[in-house]
């Protein structure tokens, strides 16, 4: 069985001591991919480096998070993707998005983010992996005029009806450690969507699964996640994890 974490922050401080046996734990449990998402282009050096000293394991992509977009360092910043593009070779754009749940105040700066990097996506003919956070008409919205279908909402913790929306949208879902909650409603919902609409990912060092909530998380329990989908769908975990794998491979392999 192979799986891979779609969503791992692994060039974080908090891997630092123990990349090595963190990724050693993560493949003793079948999960020999990684794919590390960037924050802005700070982050972009760390996440190469482990992308040479784990070849064909670790993955790197490239993107500002909405989180990070300010009005004095954004343009700097996309010009920084740019120019890395150029020289690098990355899977993907991302994480890119909306995200609302603190403040609106740099809003109209996030949508010129996320649309910019869209087409840079296009252009280089690579997935998005959407960051969304209570903005789910405004990603949509941003989607639908700018006709990008190919990528993912990473984290996702919507309804049926955002769910089908995306999937519709010909977007995957980015299922984590969410998904184990007890206050979670996905597991209520999932199995009405295709399998054929998941990737599994982890957003390690965050949203550990239960029973590890509150603690670091990191790949090796994306086997929960994948023990918890096996439930939903009444499927072997094989059966399950060989569809997402075909889901990634047709996704960022193609």
């Amino acid at each position: 069985m192979k799986i891979t974490d779609t969503h791992a922050h692994l060039y974080m401080k908090e891997f630092k001591k123990d990349i090595y046996d963190v990724i050693k734990r993560a493949m003793n449990q079948d999960i020999n991919r990684f794919f590390l998402p960037s924050i802005d282009s700070s982050t972009i050096p760390d996440i190469i480096e482990l992308e040479k000293k784990y070849p064909n394991i670790c993955f790197s992509m490239i993107g500002l998070h909405p989180n990070n977009v300010f009005p004095d360092t954004i343009e700097t910043e996309l010009n920084n993707i740019k120019k890395y593009l150029s020289k690098h070779h990355f899977l993907s754009i991302g994480e890119i998005g909306i995200d609302l749940h603190f403040s609106k105040k740099f809003l109209l700066e996030q949508e010129y983010a996320f649309v910019n990097q869209i087409k840079l996506a296009k252009y280089n003919k690579l997935p998005i992996i959407i960051h969304c956070r209570n903005s789910f008409h405004k990603v949509i919205k941003i989607l639908e005029e700018n006709s990008y279908d190919k990528g993912i909402f990473h984290c996702f913790s919507g309804n049926l009806e955002e769910a089908i929306k995306i999937t519709d949208l010909g977007m995957k879902l980015g299922i984590g450690g969410i998904i184990t909650f007890k206050n979670n409603h996905i597991d209520k919902f999932l199995h009405k969507i295709s399998i054929d609409n998941i990737v599994l990912e982890t957003d390690c060092p965050y949203l550990s699964p239960h029973p590890f909530r509150g603690k670091r998380n990191e790949p090796s329990r994306l086997r929960i996640i994948l023990n918890k989908l096996s439930k939903i769908y009444s499927l072997p975990e094989e059966i399950i994890a060989k569809s997402i794998e075909k889901n990634v491979d047709d996704l960022f392999f193609q």
